[in-house]
């Protein structure tokens, strides 16, 4: 049986990154409630966009992907679920994000279940996932989950992270609607390709029949 596949980019900068740090911990919590359902192996890889950084830059300026950029771009567009996790800088998502996303085609996450996260110094940026991200991933056509995950400074204490706490209730809550929406896709039929649109009234033809009766 193929396995579900996870793929999670975090555009962190340092190391260690609180961004990676949250990726890592959606993408197991996504696993964990994937792997409740149907028996199914579940595959989990995380993408740093700062080892690509350079390729990602090169590509914007050439159009032609390095091996590398390629092989993140093809294990992205190809995933059952994607986690997508950026730094908020200056009220938005990181250059770095936007340009990986920048580099992919426009076309290629059509209908792909998407969780949004982002990390930042204090609470007040965390309206950047709903006007930022969230049309972003819009734009590109994804089906984005409700919760998106936002984690400041302090949800890293013992109060936010721990058992129970804040953080950890938002980053299961998300990973439960990501897992149900990669379950839901996984089994449902390819999507119907341009001939199936041959029936389809054209609405200039509609309005003319409308406006002759």
């Amino acid at each position: 049986m193929k396995p579900l596949t996870i793929v999670a980019v975090s555009a962190g900068l340092g190391v260690p990154s609180s961004t990676r740090l949250l990726a890592d911990r959606l993408a197991e919590a996504t696993r964990r409630r994937a792997a409740d359902g149907p028996a199914r192996p579940v595959e989990v890889r995380v993408i740093e966009l700062r080892d690509l950084a350079t390729d990602i830059a090169h590509n914007m300026v050439t159009g032609f992907p390095s091996p590398a950029l390629g092989e993140a771009i093809e294990a992205v567009t190809a995933a059952d679920g994607l986690i997508a996790v950026t730094p908020i800088f200056t009220a938005s998502y990181s250059g770095l994000f936007k340009s990986f996303f920048d580099v992919i085609d426009h076309t290629a996450l059509t209908g792909k279940p998407v969780l949004i996260a982002a990390t930042g110094g204090t609470a007040r940026h965390s309206l950047a996932l709903e006007h930022a991200l969230r049309p972003l991933f819009a734009y590109l056509r994804a089906v984005v989950v409700p919760t998106a995950v936002y984690a400041a400074s302090e949800d890293w204490g013992t109060g936010g992270s721990g058992p129970g706490g804040a953080l950890t209730e938002r980053v299961e809550r998300a990973a439960e609607e990501l897992a149900g929406l990669m379950r839901g896709s996984a089994s449902a039929p390819a999507a119907h390709g341009a001939d199936d649109l041959d029936d389809v009234v054209p609405f200039a033809e509609q309005l003319a029949a409308l406006r002759a009766g």
